[in-house]
């Protein structure tokens, strides 16, 4: 079988108006050499009052400007591509500056449209992120790659792989749509030494664009591999700006440990719980789809230094807890257990949403109660009505934080619960729960999410990570 490299950066990793895309180049060179290459890419990040920022988050003010009544102005994003398209040899300009020219049109007559409306919301705030990101990233690519004398192409809309269901803001990737759509792909392979494919973005059958949530490049990346992996040997190369260490190093700054491997279920686990690694629903969907993908995190300052995820690890030496981690702006839910199947049936079935974890129940008043952790709580407090619809008794708690330390050999340790909770208690946290399962491989702790709670209580658990050996 051919081999095929799915590499995807992202926005962090593109950096300030493309500032690290000759390292980007470098890269996908050094892949070029043993594999076809497919790469995702996100939108850019560009600077705001000298602040980082990434034309997505741009592009969502810019709605909110139009939705209140005001025709914004495109000029920062238009500055960002002009910057890039620097990189772009003279030969290649003239067609690189017209389809700069009309996709910034199209986003244009999209806002004009939510200045009419009055609603930045569905196909218009899809198309709107679509094409003043993603889509243009991915297609300057491809004339940055030819300026390099490598042998790319981009894939248009006309041709999306990615088939989605029709919650338009918040899509469902289809395997079977899909399926039916990745022959032109894999022409494109045939031809090509690099492929060039906007992240994060999907069509209907009907052709409507749809987005992921934030993060949906790693989808991107794990969906097309899904699709490629029955005819290719896939790989999925995640590439970041820096390793995979023991917590997120913004946080903690001493006694780092670079994580040399991750099963799915550590990964999946560390990305739901806060640590930027990777989409958990990627995970999730290779998993669903009896897929076995080896992903690879690689520092692409550093290749050298990267993280194998794979569906199994071997058990070794490295330490028991592998990472730990943490989530603001979480929420619990409390509802008769007689109830909680039909609404965790609804979330499944209905608003396929999975970022909750069920804790352990609780009896009161002889009545057993079922407890979800919900991991965003503006998501609970925009579907309230409709989580609060399944049981006329359910309660909600916002303002919760979570520190969870994660490793599936974290069952073979002893004390490892009453250690890393009595470390929090010392620097005069409250613990509200604390729920440890042996088979969940985490542990999650709950506490007050005011001030910087959350940091210190990262801060204190990994300091005494140290301390905690296997048996």
């Amino acid at each position: 079988m051919n081999s095929v490299v799915i590499a995807k950066f992202g926005g962090s990793v593109i950096g300030i108006d493309g500032a690290s895309i000759p390292l980007i180049i470098e890269r996908i060179k050094s892949l070029t050499g043993k594999s076809k290459v497919i790469a995702v890419f996100s939108a850019p990040l560009t600077a705001v009052d000298g602040n980082r920022r990434s034309l997505t988050d741009v592009a969502l003010e810019l709605g909110k400007i139009a939705e209140d009544g005001s025709v914004p102005d495109l000029t920062s994003i238009r500055k960002t591509y002009e910057k890039i398209s620097e990189l772009v040899d003279s030969k290649f300009q003239n067609e690189c500056k017209m389809m700069i020219d009309d996709y910034l049109e199209k986003v244009k007559t999209e806002l004009e449209k939510v200045v009419k409306n009055k609603e930045f919301a569905d196909e218009t705030r899809s198309k709107t992120l679509a094409f003043s990101g993603e889509i243009i990233m991915s297609q300057m690519m491809e004339y940055i790659l030819k300026s390099h004398s490598i042998k790319s192409q981009f894939v248009g809309l006309e041709d999306w792989p990615i088939i989605t269901d029709n919650n338009i803001e918040s899509t469902n990737f289809l395997v079977n749509e899909s399926s039916k759509n990745i022959e032109h792909v894999e022409k494109m392979l045939e031809k090509n030494d690099v492929i060039s494919i906007g992240g994060f973005i999907g069509r209907t059958k009907d052709g409507i664009i749809t987005t992921y949530e934030r993060g949906g490049s790693d989808r991107t990346a794990a969906d097309l591999g899904i699709l490629l992996h029955k005819k290719f040997d896939v790989k999925i190369d995640l590439e970041k700006d820096r390793s995979v260490v023991s917590a997120d190093p913004k946080i903690v700054s001493d006694g780092l440990t670079e994580v040399s491997s991750l099963s799915y279920n550590e990964a999946r686990l560390a990305g739901m719980f806060g640590m930027n690694i990777l989409d958990p629903i990627a995970i999730k969907e290779i998993l669903e789809n009896g897929a076995s993908l080896p992903i690879i995190i690689t520092d692409i300052k550093n290749p050298d230094k990267c993280t194998e995820v794979a569906r199994k690890i071997s058990a070794g030496n490295g330490h028991p807890i592998k990472i730990v981690t943490g989530k603001k702006n979480c929420a619990i839910l409390k509802i008769e257990e007689e109830t909680v199947g039909e609404l965790l049936k609804s979330l499944e079935n209905e608003k396929r949403y999975s970022e909750f974890v069920e804790l352990s129940p609780f009896i009161k008043d002889g009545i057993k109660f079922a407890r979800m952790l919900f991991l965003d709580g503006d998501y609970v407090k925009r579907n309230e009505k409709y989580v609060l619809g399944f049981d006329a008794l359910a309660t909600i708690t916002y303002n919760r934080g979570v520190i969870t330390l994660i490793g599936d050999e974290m069952w073979r340790v002893q004390q490892i619960v009453s250690k890393t909770s009595a470390k929090i208690g010392e620097d005069g946290l409250n613990i509200l729960n604390i729920d440890a399962q042996e088979e969940t491989s985490r542990i999650i702790i709950v506490i007050e999410d005011s001030a910087d709670n959350i940091k210190k209580a990262i801060n204190a658990v990994h300091s005494e990570r140290s301390n905690i050996k296997f048996v």
